[in-house]
């Protein structure tokens, strides 16, 4: 009897381990060679906790990420002070980026909040954190792989408000340059916005939207000095983020050139305060809400990690024209 029970027990005891071992989706072993794709919805449960978020963004010498770093933040510390948050920043290389994702997803972080430098550049290494069962969600840009959700500014309303105020001040006639930027996919909705709102005026002039000034005040500063030596009159300008365009007003300010005005698209301090000082060519700005973008994108990880999915997976977040005529009223990031 002795033995029988303690062949009993031996059993028991193996069936409780591989039970064990299959409820932890941390550890699996692979005798196939045969992915599975883990989805988030299989990890989810209610008992189980946020711990780790990594945040993978364009380059933090730029204010807007830094808004969208202190937001992921901020919120992390509302749900739990022990919630790890890593930033990195990738400088808008797709290879550094690609190896942050896979950093993330190795160090079995929960939840991966991107801005994406390259929509389908980064695909397969969020396909590789989905198969891992990490939730991914993506930030102000899109990407052309399947995500937890999609939370972005309305960039092409930003285009639209932005040059729609162009077209205004200029009264529908007059030579307008774009100031492109990283081919990236908030970046691209921003010009389609901006060229619909132009078209609607035969007599205004795109002379230039071609240019890549690379979302720096460096790159804003060198495409617009090569622009004015290019062109003896421009009407107006707009700049596809704010870093650009404040590059763009430091090029004015050299050339001495004041006959044209600046709308950039951000909202960030450097905008504000380049519209605070006359003397520039800053005029207005297409605002966004960086914080509240990593905020929400925080929010709804930790929701689908207790098994609560968005109502929508795409969330478009409003921008508002900020100028010099309303700056006084504007709260900034």
């Amino acid at each position: 009897m002795k033995r029988i029970a303690l062949i009993v027990g031996i059993l028991g005891f193996a069936v409780v381990g591989c039970t064990n071992g299959a409820q932890n989706h941390n550890t699996a072993t692979n005798t196939t060679n045969t992915a599975t794709n883990i989805s988030a919805d299989s990890l989810s449960t209610p008992n189980k906790k946020l711990q780790t978020i990594g945040v993978a963004l364009g380059d933090l010498g730029n204010p807007f990420y830094n808004a969208v770093q202190k937001g992921a933040e901020t919120e992390a510390k509302k749900i739990g002070d022990d919630i790890r948050v890593s930033v990195v920043s990738s400088a808008f290389d797709l290879n550094q980026q690609s190896n942050q994702i896979e950093n993330f997803t190795a160090a079995n972080t929960d939840l991966i909040i991107l801005s994406a430098v390259d929509k389908k550049g980064v695909k397969p290494v969020i396909d590789q954190a989905r198969l891992a069962g990490k939730i991914v969600i993506a930030v102000d840009s899109a990407v052309d792989a399947d995500v937890d959700a999609m939370i972005s500014s309305n960039n092409t309303q930003a285009g639209e408000i932005g040059c729609q105020y162009i077209a205004d001040r200029i009264k529908g006639q007059g030579s307008v340059v774009i100031l492109n930027g990283t081919p990236m996919d908030s970046i691209n909705q921003r010009v389609s916005g901006c060229e619909k709102s132009l078209s609607k005026y035969p007599n205004i002039k795109l002379i230039s939207k071609e240019q890549n000034a690379e979302g720096t005040r460096d790159g804003g500063l060198r495409v617009m000095s090569d622009l004015l030596t290019t062109f003896p009159k421009i009407d107006a300008v707009f700049a596809t983020n704010d870093q650009s365009g404040v590059g763009a007003d430091l090029a004015a300010r050299q050339a001495r050139r004041k006959e044209f005005f600046i709308v950039g698209v951000d909202g960030s301090p450097d905008a504000t305060k380049a519209m605070e000082d006359k003397d520039g060519v800053f005029a207005a700005t297409a605002a966004q809400n960086p914080a509240g973008m990593a905020q929400k994108a925080v929010q709804i990880g930790n929701d689908i990690i207790q098994g609560k999915k968005p109502e929508s997976p795409n969330i478009l977040i409003p921008v508002n024209l900020v100028t010099r005529e309303n700056l006084s009223s504007y709260k900034g990031w």
